[in-house]
């Protein structure tokens, strides 16, 4: 299925039925006086969050969603019929903007969450509702309101534990299949990830956590170079970063070059993901020597003081995955999130 994580959709509420006007007219009852009921109120829209869903693929072919409107009244006080509300679902993890003020409407992160997005009219009353002591027939009624309407723009920001990020072809897709249930495609040629990739790794049956892969990036992504900046929103409710670095370039220099590269994307993006807990894991560590990999962690600890912990890996044969993966968790549990 295509990844869709935007989309801008119109939302109209239904229109409130108007009242009715009328009047008793039965024999032997000459005055009978005004029976004219109420109108229906028009159906509201909500989005609910569903867990079934991880895309915004749908609104591409659909774009405009309309409630139900009212019934009018009628007489003998029969009331109008309310329209049926509308439900759309979205995936966990939506935020919801008005797109005319930039203003966020919700953020939808649980299963089932709802939120109301546009109210139906307001019902119009029938002339039974204006009658008075002074006023026996009254021939006046009123309108049903016109529902709200809305441009929305809808945003997905996928929910994750762990997100991974690092320069194309350094093993990523690789790394989230090694540990986790996620399938993404690689391959042994210069490639990357064409679209976020979100995985579950399972330590035991009441015991796991999520991570998500999102394109690489590349040196100049946050003024637009290559795609992988327009992806890194997906991070954002992640609580530990996961800086996968190929270690089989020859030259250390280069390898302390292109983490600083993915550093600086990161602050130019957004300030609070680059503060977010990071750990540098060091992939494709049987294609190098230890020493050479001792060499690499001692520059790096000197370059990059704020970096939380260095791990060794390699995903391709599986070497200490495993072990990534349970120091993961342990940090996880620990840690509140």
């Amino acid at each position: 299925m295509k990844f869709i994580d935007e989309a801008k959709i119109v939302v109209i509420a239904g229109k409130g039925g108007d009242g009715c006007l009328s009047f008793r007219r039965e024999k032997y009852i000459p005055h009978g006086g005004p029976d004219g009921g109420d109108g229906g109120n028009g159906g509201s829209i909500f989005l609910q969050a569903s867990a079934s869903i991880n895309t915004l693929i749908d609104f591409s072919y659909k774009r405009l969603f309309q409630g139900q409107n009212g019934q009018p009244g009628q007489g003998k006080l029969r009331t109008g019929r309310g329209g049926v509300d509308l439900v759309i679902k979205v995936p966990c993890g939506t935020k919801v903007f008005d797109a005319e003020v930039n203003m966020l409407l919700g953020d939808l992160l649980v299963d089932e969450e709802l939120i109301l997005i546009a109210r139906g009219g307001k019902r119009g009353l029938g002339n039974t509702r204006f009658k008075s002591s002074t006023n026996r027939a009254p021939r006046k009624i009123t309108h049903g309101a016109l529902g709200e309407q809305r441009e929305l723009v809808l945003e997905l920001n996928l929910l994750a534990d762990v997100g991974l990020l690092g320069l194309p072809n350094a093993g990523k897709s690789t790394l989230i299949r090694a540990i986790s249930n996620s399938k993404p495609k690689i391959a042994d040629y210069p490639f990357t990830t064409l679209h976020p990739n979100l995985g579950v790794c399972r330590i035991e049956s009441d015991r796991s956590f999520v991570v998500a892969d999102v394109p690489g990036l590349v040196k100049g992504a946050a003024i637009g170079i290559g795609m992988g900046i327009t992806f890194l929103k997906h991070l954002q409710r992640t609580k530990i970063l996961l800086h996968v670095v190929d270690i089989s370039i020859i030259s250390i220099e280069e390898i302390l070059s292109n983490i600083n590269d993915i550093l600086e994307e990161l602050s130019g993006f957004d300030h609070e993901l680059a503060a977010k807990p990071q750990w540098i894991v060091l992939n494709k560590i049987d294609l190098v020597d230890k020493d050479i990999i001792e060499k690499v962690i001692s520059a790096i600890r000197m370059r990059f003081s704020d970096v939380k912990k260095i791990s060794m890996v390699s995903a391709m044969k599986r070497i200490d995955t495993e072990k990534l993966k349970l120091s993961l968790m342990h940090y996880i549990e620990n840690n509140g999130i």
